[in-house]
């Protein structure tokens, strides 16, 4: 049974204690969330997860580590070093976005070695596999992303990125209303483009129920994505991002009547004054739903440093009632992420989550702060970088330059107004 079977049948997972002391939380409260839908735990019921995480309303803001080969880079090894960095520096899951390579190995190694949810997008091994085959991905055959997703499901995967809103309705709307951009999602490019070529419905969309009784089976929790998502500013806020929202919060309803734990996905690029109402509208369309958004990024020229500018976009859009953030490393949209992009990733994804937390009065959040400024104040060193976002980083930073007074550091010196 799923985790909201049993729940409704009065029987509460071991793993939901877990979660409400993490969180600083009663059970009662996790409880209620689950059976609401405003609160999802992602974890494969065949799965023994290590460090499982709930997401949802009321919850420390969640962030997640994208990782994955390409079809000019495969390497198994550097991909579970990502998975090791991101973990350890605080990513609460991560998502196998693996296009190049033996793509069930690796996922199975990533499973292996992952102690969070792990998420996938299924559609990627189906084109992959098409695409292997001589077909156009236009010539993709549902039955086989169908069997995919089943499959993927049996393996262990937590949660998965289905594209369920980009239908006919949706993509008309596209067409109508020219982007800069276009469609950035390949989720989304794929369908569209299927869509288009073929003059079908969506099979997923068309679909959905025999989506829902794979994901009940295997306790599966649906992340609806957002395959019209805005990949630049001036593609914000436009009619086709808002229809898609809509399709996606009528699917969150039937999910919830399946007893199928659903969050959503969002943004993207945004300007900075859209993000928080845009936040509003988006959790009342979805009713409620855990929201999940990439960035969104505030602003489209700072390649190279994109960490920071979906971290500044994070931290308002969580602040507003975003529940989970994805990551965004320097090199996005620039090549495949490395090791120490990962890390800078998902230091900058905490930093924008905690930043929210703070605002959003999350338990314990704005105390941890108060306690490291009673260390700062004290010149105890040791403490601050015991209790510090990234304790390794302080560490060497504190070395770089050795102070004559070892109880302050080399900006003030014997100036230090800290101290007494």
């Amino acid at each position: 049974m799923t985790i909201i079977e049993r729940l409704k049948n009065k029987d509460i997972d071991p793993c939901i204690e877990k979660i409400a002391k993490q969180e600083k939380t009663t059970v009662e409260f996790i409880v209620a969330g689950l059976l609401s839908g405003e609160i999802v735990i992602a974890k494969n019921i065949s799965r023994d997860l290590k460090s499982p995480r709930a997401f949802g309303k009321g919850l420390s803001t969640k962030i997640n580590a994208n990782i994955g080969t390409s079809n000019d880079h495969v390497c198994l090894e550097e991909e579970l070093k990502k998975v090791e960095a991101a973990v350890r520096l605080g990513a609460d899951a991560v998502m196998d976005l693996s296009t190049g390579g033996e793509l069930a190995q690796i996922r199975k190694d990533i499973l292996v070695n992952c102690p969070v949810p792990l998420g996938t997008v299924p559609i990627y091994q189906a084109v992959k596999e098409t695409v292997d085959s001589g077909k156009k991905i236009t010539d993709l055959d549902f039955e086989l992303l169908f069997e995919v997703i089943e499959q993927q499901a049996a393996e262990g995967v937590d949660f998965m990125t289905i594209h369920f809103g980009v239908n006919r309705a949706t993509t008309s709307v596209l067409a109508r209303n020219k982007r800069i951009a276009g469609v950035v999602s390949r989720g989304g490019s794929f369908l569209n483009k299927w869509i288009e070529k073929n003059n079908r419905e969506n099979p997923l969309y068309e679909e959905f129920d025999r989506l829902l009784k794979i994901a009940k089976k295997y306790d599966v929790t649906l992340s609806l994505g957002d395959g019209l998502r805005p990949g630049c500013l001036a593609d914000a806020s436009d009619a086709a991002q808002m229809a898609e929202l809509a399709v996606l919060g009528e699917l969150v309803l039937r999910s919830r009547k399946a007893d199928v734990q659903v969050m959503v996905e969002g943004p993207g690029h945004m300007p900075l004054d859209q993000i928080q109402p845009h936040v509003i509208i988006a959790k009342r369309l979805i009713h409620n739903a855990p929201y999940y958004v990439l960035g969104p990024l505030v602003t489209d020229v700072a390649a190279g440093y994109d960490h920071i500018t979906s971290a500044i976009g994070g931290a308002i859009a969580a602040s507003a009632g975003a529940d989970f953030l994805c990551y965004v490393t320097p090199a996005e949209h620039i090549r495949l992420p490395g090791i120490e992009d990962v890390k800078n990733g998902v230091v900058a994804s905490r930093i924008a989550a905690h930043a929210a937390d703070i605002a959003k009065k999350v338990p314990g959040a704005r105390e941890w702060d108060d306690a490291f400024s009673r260390n700062r104040k004290a010149l105890d060193w040791n403490k601050q970088q015991e209790m510090a976002l990234d304790s390794e980083h302080f560490a060497s930073e504190r070395k770089l330059m050795k102070p004559q007074d070892e109880h302050v550091c080399t900006m003030c010196g014997k100036y230090c107004a800290m101290k007494d």
